[in-house]
């Protein structure tokens, strides 16, 4: 495999963690997600890096961004934009909203009501904002991360198992280590001082070689087993859906790039399962009322799974 991809992911990677201190793994993570041209969910408590880590990626990329601090009045039209009337010409003329970015930052989504959380659905799925007739297309890269507190409720609108089911992968980063908070204490990069290391063309690149990285048969059906073995499951309510499948199998990919292949490998998959599964699984009420963990469930359905053998990575 050629090493300009590896070279190129690196730069990124070292980019990042000069501003934003904890776990190496949920950088690869959020890199795995923004060239499997997937949408991101973090999911934390207060002060852990959220905003942190989605501003250094997006300046780590010579790319456009958006942000907005999601609220219970933010409407619609603030996150896709709206037609005011120009007296000059005496037409109405469109006013893009920050969603039209190359990388859209929305902080504290489940904040906002879920009329707006729809119409950040609709520019994630179809990757435009339709006005007026209208459509407005977000030409090269486009990637959503979305934060949210998990354990404030007050004034927050959870969000809807439609949308849930629209973000490839939900992470959580957790508290840093003893020795990168004291890092974070001493000599940190303040993030808005981050130069870029690279274009645009050059995600689409990387886009483009996840694409062609080969998923053998045998893994494939690993994969569906797994899905497969959510929708089984009695104490989930709502198993993985067929998207859930197309993104564990572009994850996989973007994964295996990551690190310097161009085939999958189970390994692959076993990285990726939990941060693209999990969220989209529900729990039925009497999983919920015996206190059982979504997570617990998951790991145990895919020990299950037989793991097939591919010595050389290509069988």
């Amino acid at each position: 495999m050629a090493g300009e991809p590896a070279e190129l992911i690196r730069k990124i990677r070292e980019n990042i963690g000069t501003a934003f201190v904890g776990n190496d793994t949920m950088i690869d993570r959020v890199i795995c997600c923004l060239i499997a041209e997937g949408h991101l969910l973090l999911e934390d408590v207060p002060g852990v890096g959220k905003t942190t880590l989605a501003l250094a990626l997006a300046r780590s990329i010579q790319c456009s961004f958006g942000r907005v601090s999601f609220s219970p009045d933010t409407l619609p039209s603030d996150i896709t934009g709206l037609s005011v009337f120009d007296r000059a010409t005496g037409e109405f003329v469109f006013k893009p909203g920050p969603v039209l970015n190359n990388i859209f930052l929305a902080d504290e989504i489940n904040r906002t009501p879920p009329k707006t959380q729809s119409a950040l659905l609709e520019v994630m799925q179809e990757k435009k904002v339709t006005a007026d007739g209208a459509s407005y297309p977000i030409d090269g890269i486009f990637m959503v991360i979305a934060t949210q507190n998990p354990v404030e409720f007050a004034g927050t609108y959870p969000l809807p198992e439609a949308q849930l089911d629209r973000f490839m992968m939900k992470i959580s980063l957790g508290y840093p280590s003893r020795e990168d908070e004291l890092r974070l204490a001493g000599n940190i990069k303040d993030v808005s001082r981050l130069d870029p290391v690279c274009s645009v063309n050059d995600i689409v690149s990387l886009q483009d070689k996840v694409k062609n990285v080969r998923v053998a048969d045998n893994v494939l059906n690993y994969i569906y087993n797994i899905v497969d073995a959510t929708r089984k499951e009695r104490r989930f309510v709502l198993g993985a859906s067929p998207r859930a499948l197309l993104a564990l199998v572009q994850a996989s990919r973007a994964n295996a790039l990551l690190n310097g292949r161009d085939f999958t490998k189970p390994d692959d998959v076993k990285a990726m399962y939990m941060p693209v599964l999990l969220h989209r699984l529900i729990l039925s009420v009497e999983a919920r009322m015996a206190h059982e963990d979504a997570a617990t469930i998951l790991r145990s359905l895919v020990s299950t799974v037989e793991v097939p053998i591919t010595p050389s990575g290509r069988d």
